[in-house]
């Protein structure tokens, strides 16, 4: 039988919502080890928003500091690993990494985020995080009042236009083909000085990521200090689902209030849990993972 290495929980994940949770965790006294891949999904993001105490860090800053303090509690283990394999074990569950090392815990909590699925258009994946963004609470405040564009269309693109006008007047909606509005929608953006282009989109001129033009297929060239769009994501970590994990519509892992997913002892947090993508969401989520996992690992022992 292989060697395995004991702890009360294994996090996977060590981003916001993981290393809060381990926080949390540490200061229960909790014996907790925490497996990341360093691959978050904001990593290519110049700055930080809307999070008190952090507005306007650089992301990696406040990953490096909240792994510094986190470490500062002796119970918890930080290990750049990537966890490959999770099976139940009798009443906890065994995870095995890509360099061969096997933990064994009485829980798991996952918080391991979600893979952003590039359109092909090029230029779009270097500017995504730097001046194609997704979401205007993080990020529209920085290019307010300058032009921006939305790509969508149908009743998302409508949604996503008109919450957008609140940070700039100078607003395109690209439909990247003809456009699926309703007439009413089209009236309501006009009357609300969006304009609407419907030619596809060819590629995103840029420098070092920052957008200059949106270039249409009909070569219109269209000058953008920042284009919003919403694109598909996949899960970057299938063992939630091998365990068996019920996730939701939209494809996030299922939790409920307390972030327990389906299968007991299994815990979720963070980007891979919710539409609300924000470091601050990140890091409440994973402080609530952390304190029910120690409620229950209490429970269970008395």
């Amino acid at each position: 039988m292989e060697k395995q290495t004991q702890t009360e929980v294994i996090i996977i994940g060590g981003s916001y919502a993981g290393l809060s949770a381990a926080m949390a965790l540490g200061r229960a006294r909790r014996r907790v080890v925490v497996l990341d891949s360093g691959q978050p999904c904001n990593r290519q993001t110049p700055r930080a928003h809307n999070f008190i105490t952090q507005d306007g860090q650089p992301p990696q800053a406040i990953r490096d500091r909240a792994r510094q303090q986190v470490l500062a509690y002796p119970s918890v283990t930080v290990v750049t690993d990537e966890a490959v394999a999770a099976t139940r074990q009798g009443t906890g569950f065994v995870v095995s990494t890509a360099s061969g090392v096997v933990y064994a815990a009485a829980k798991i909590l996952f918080a391991t985020g979600v893979k952003d699925l590039m359109p092909a258009w090029p230029g779009f994946a270097e500017c995504w995080g730097i001046s194609v963004l997704h979401c205007p609470y993080c990020h529209g405040y920085e290019v307010g009042d300058q032009p921006l564009g939305v790509v969508g269309n149908g009743d998302l693109g409508f949604e996503f236009a008109r919450l957008l006008r609140q940070w700039s007047p100078r607003l395109t909606l690209f439909t990247n083909g003809p456009a699926t509005l309703s007439p009413d929608q089209a009236q309501r953006l006009e009357q609300a000085g969006i304009r609407i282009a419907e030619a596809a989109i060819d590629h995103f001129d840029h420098t070092a990521g920052h957008l200059r033009h949106v270039v249409l297929t009909d070569t219109t060239q269209v000058p953008l200090a920042a284009m919003f769009a919403r694109v598909p994501f996949e899960l970057p970590c299938l063992l939630p689902v091998g365990l068996g994990c019920v996730l939701s519509e939209t494809g996030h892992i299922q939790v409920d209030e307390m972030q327990r997913t389906s299968v007991p002892g299994v815990f979720a947090a963070g980007d891979a849990t919710t539409p609300m993508r924000s470091v601050a969401v990140a890091v409440a989520a994973g402080s609530k993972a952390g304190s029910f996992l120690n409620h229950e690992l209490v429970a269970e022992s008395l």
